[in-house]
């Protein structure tokens, strides 16, 4: 039960509660259904406490809060923020809700229990059904998305909320919710304009993830705000003086990058934080005068700004003129400081802040939005038609959502001057499918900017495209080498489906023939040997590749007499194989000279593993060689389907899609403290060429340092260096203090960690 203290927390949260939503709520009926929505919630989950020991309902209200301070959502969706958990963990249905808060109301609430109960599914079938059952629940997840935006909206709100409370979790709940969030909800976020959520999510992600760079990040930027926050003042200042001079209205703030921002930077770009020049930047919210068009105005304060500084041309970015597909409209411009520092400043209206600050949200506030809410409608429409698809798996569709949402956009014209946003990297085939697929299936070339151009061409912004469309033309499969969207792709393989299959039959006979001629029978264990031999994924590409001359058959009496290795048999038995033929021919699925491999024990998952100190014989464990962690990495590791656990960073990006798709497969690893074993690690230097550099820079590793060196690669161009060393450490403590130490030697400008691409491993 709760106490006294309880009881005065849980009022005082809703009072707050109470007070935003009276701003949303049109009349009395709709603000008395909040306070019936709290008092019904609150007595469902009464006595109930989250991991933290704090009270439940408390969840369900700091939701409602942000929905309605942060979103901006009415008063159907605070009463479903307030309601989301009910259906799932009380005896309550929804019809219930239904009876008692209407159908819209029970319908949302529907929504997210199918989206909680499909995150948290729990499915104890193979390895590869597993995948595709997490894989089809987040497609069905995002299938929302065409029924009600709110409640995907909704459940944003949720999931920021549960990272505001990580810190109670146990591990491995934190690495899988950490790992949806920034593969899958920080994505989304930004697609919906919901940009301060997004820098949240990522900012706790980067402080779990990787806590010693962000509290040094945190250290360092508050470091600079006491360095330089009275220069930005000074730069504000004339700014300030001028506007008020040309009789406008606004307020202008400063702000800085975020941690992850700048982490990310530092990450990609290999530079050191002291090299981030746009740091800091300026936001300009004016209240628009009337008679004059909001993008003039925009233009007009730029005209009246960079009268007071140099601006850099490069680096302007309209998005007044062009919205993006989000909805979002600002004019970027970045402008030389008096004391030699580039800042950023946006230039916004009181209504493109509240699109930026809401995203979609926002287009329900301000009406006659059709530019922005068409683009959004357009990208809304794209999800639909791969959702929608029967024929892309949902791991393929996870894949291709995740990249739309991440993908940079450009801005295209028709013939007629029509706007319309591609991803960055499309080409004209692109925008004739986007147009419609039978122009996409019928184009031969295409006119940009009056030019003749092949289908192939990338787009640029700004555009004008016109496509040649000819009767006779079909699809070819070397399309598919260009197309860059998934609508394209799409259309494409739906088209040559006939041609494809066609392909396959003649692949697979010819097959047949040649194994004919050598008395064996087409069966499972032959294929494997074929699929192993070249390295293929399935039997469709087999038989693809036979037909079309990529596989030679001259050597398959010598393929079909060598003996796998029994790992690789083992492999492609469990990866491409069903159950059913598992039975039809099991003795014949293992050569002669191989024999069972002894089960292992199963591994706890809720145990936490010692790595290199594992004294039950339990685990094996092996380095992913996509990140290569080492001793002092935050780390995570898998099952596979032999009990063998890989282990992985936790930035790593393929770690995060794991643990996105295979939540149940994550176990907790943790290096020891000691370790004898060396480990290998690749440093990038850039710097200055000078004599005997190199030279210097390995002897020091060797000699002074005492480290072992595998592998050394350096170019030099125009006096600057760029290489590689391939070295063996202990820990990642060791290896920060080699690139200290080398970022000392005369001529290093940046020392950064790159990982090894498995190839030349």
């Amino acid at each position: 039960m709760f106490t006294q203290e309880d009881n005065e927390l849980i009022q005082r949260e809703f009072e707050s509660l109470r007070i935003a939503s009276l701003k949303r709520c049109a009349n009395q009926e709709e603000y008395e259904d909040v306070i019936r929505a709290f008092e019904f919630a609150n007595e469902a989950h009464k006595g109930v406490r989250r991991r933290s020991g704090e009270p439940y309902i408390l969840h369900p209200i700091a939701v409602a809060k942000i929905v309605v301070e942060e979103i901006g959502l009415g008063y159907k969706s605070i009463v479903t923020a307030l309601l989301h958990d009910i259906v799932e963990d009380t005896e309550y249905t929804v019809e219930d809700l239904s009876r008692l808060f209407g159908p819209k109301v029970a319908s949302l609430v529907d929504g997210l229990t199918k989206i909680k109960s499909a995150m948290d599914n729990k499915h104890n079938s193979n390895k590869n059904d597993e995948i595709s059952m997490q894989a089809e629940n987040f497609k069905r997840i995002l299938l929302t998305l065409n029924d009600d935006v709110r409640v995907v909206l909704i459940k944003l709100a949720d999931r920021l909320h549960n990272l505001r409370t990580i810190g109670s979790m146990p591990e491995r709940k934190k690495d899988k919710i950490l790992s949806e969030s920034i593969y899958i909800f920080v994505p989304l976020a930004h697609k919906l304009g919901l940009y301060r959520m997004k820098s949240e999510m990522e900012n706790i992600w980067l402080q779990y993830r990787e806590p010693e760079y962000y509290a040094k990040i945190t250290r360092k930027i508050d470091e600079l705000i006491d360095e330089r926050g009275d220069s930005i003042d000074q730069f504000i200042a004339p700014i300030n003086q001028s506007l008020h001079y040309e009789g406008y209205k606004f307020t202008i703030t400063k702000r800085i990058k975020s941690p992850y921002s700048i982490w990310k930077k530092m990450e990609k770009k290999g530079v050191a934080f002291e090299q981030i020049y746009d740091l800091f930047a300026v936001r300009i919210i004016f209240e628009p005068k009337e008679g004059i068009s909001e993008r003039k105005q925009c233009w007009d304060i730029y005209s009246i700004i960079s009268e007071h500084y140099r601006s850099k041309m490069d680096r302007i970015r309209d998005w007044v003129s062009v919205p993006k597909s989000n909805g979002y409209e600002a004019l970027h411009c970045t402008l030389m400081s008096p004391n030699g520092n580039w800042v950023e400043v946006q230039i916004r209206s009181d209504r493109m802040n509240q699109i930026a600050e809401k995203g979609v949200a926002a287009h329900w506030s301000y009406k006659g939005v059709n530019r922005s809410e068409t683009e959004l409608d357009n990208w809304l429409a794209m999800v639909r038609e791969v959702l929608e698809n029967p024929d892309v798996s949902a791991l393929e569709f996870l894949d291709k959502f995740h990249e739309g949402l991440l993908s940079s956009e450009i801005y295209v014209f028709t013939p007629r001057g029509d706007s319309k946003s591609l991803p960055k990297g499309a080409t004209a085939l692109d925008f004739a499918y986007y147009i419609h697929s039978k122009i996409g299936n019928k184009a031969i070339a295409a006119k940009v900017n009056h030019r003749l151009v092949p289908l192939s061409h990338e787009l640029n912004n700004g555009d004008q495209i016109e496509i040649i469309t000819a009767e006779a033309q079909k699809p070819v499969r070397e399309w598919l080498t260009f197309a860059h969207t998934p609508k394209a792709k799409d259309l494409i393989y739906e088209a040559l489906k006939a041609d494809i299959d066609d392909v396959m039959a003649t692949g697979q006979h010819i097959l047949e023939e040649e194994l004919s001629k050598l008395g064996v029978k087409v069966q499972n264990r032959v294929i494997r040997k074929l699929l192993i031999e070249y390295k293929l994924n399935n039997k469709d590409e087999l038989y693809t590749k036979i037909a079309t001359g990529v596989v030679k058959l001259d050597e398959l009496d010598k393929i079909l007499r060598k003996n796998n290795e029994n790992k690789w048999v083992k492999y492609w038995k469990l990866q491409f194989f069903s159950s059913s033929e598992e039975e039809e021919d099991s003795e014949d699925m293992l050569d002669d000279q191989e024999k069972p491999v002894e089960k292992k024990p199963a591994i706890d998952k809720k145990k936490d593993y010692l790595l290199q100190d594992n004294i039950d014989k339990t685990l094996t464990y092996q380095v992913a060689d996509c990140c290569s962690p080492i001793p002092g990495d935050a780390i995570v590791g898998f099952v596979d389907e032999h009990n063998n656990v890989i282990i992985h960073k936790k930035v790593c990006p393929k770690a995060i899609s794991l643990a996105t798709v295979q939540g149940e497969k994550i176990i907790n690893a943790k290096w020891t403290k000691h370790t004898f074993y060396s480990f290998l690690v690749r440093m990038s230097l850039r710097g200055i060429d000078r004599m005997g550099i190199v030279n210097e820079i390995t002897k020091y590793i060797t000699l002074d340092l005492s480290v072992n060196i595998r592998k050394i690669h350096f170019e030099t161009h125009d006096g600057i260096f760029d290489g590689y060393i391939d070295l063996y450490v202990h820990d990642a403590q060791d290896l920060e203090m080699i690139m200290k130490r080398i970022l000392e030697v005369k001529g290093v400008e940046s020392v950064t960690r790159t990982d090894i691409k498995t190839e030349e491993n």
